[in-house]
């Protein structure tokens, strides 16, 4: 699932790198981070107990602490993603779209290598002497 997830961010991330209108490379960048979230929580949501409903970023703080400020992050940005959305296509730079988008990929390449590190396979036992 993981690198699925990824591989779908990866995708939206290209795709953002492409677009050429501010207001579809910054929409393209927050649903590749919104993929990366998805992955992480998907990693630790066997961890996670109750019913409340929360969105991802505050489940991403939550259940992997060490994305907080990413997840803080991309929280504070959802509402002018949501305008974008809803047709507020001149709300957003070409620089803050630049700007979104390389905050995507550092998120996705973070959770990335985390996944790489915790997936190898732990040395055990005595080394051979």
């Amino acid at each position: 699932m993981s690198e699925d997830g990824l591989a779908g961010a990866r995708a939206a991330l290209a795709g953002a790198e492409l677009a050429e209108a501010a207001a579809e490379r910054y929409l393209m960048a927050h649903v590749a981070a919104l993929r990366v979230a998805a992955v992480v929580l998907a990693a630790r949501a066997h961890a996670s107990s109750g019913t409340r409903l929360r969105n991802a970023w505050q489940l991403v703080a939550e259940l992997a602490p060490e994305f907080a400020e990413w997840a803080g992050y991309f929280a504070a940005v959802q509402g002018k993603r949501e305008a974008v959305a809803a047709g507020a296509v001149t709300l957003v730079s070409h620089r803050e779209a630049d700007d979104l988008l390389r905050d995507a990929q550092a998120f996705h390449d973070a959770v990335a290598r985390r996944l790489a590190r915790s997936t190898r396979p732990a040395r055990g036992g005595r080394e051979a002497g």
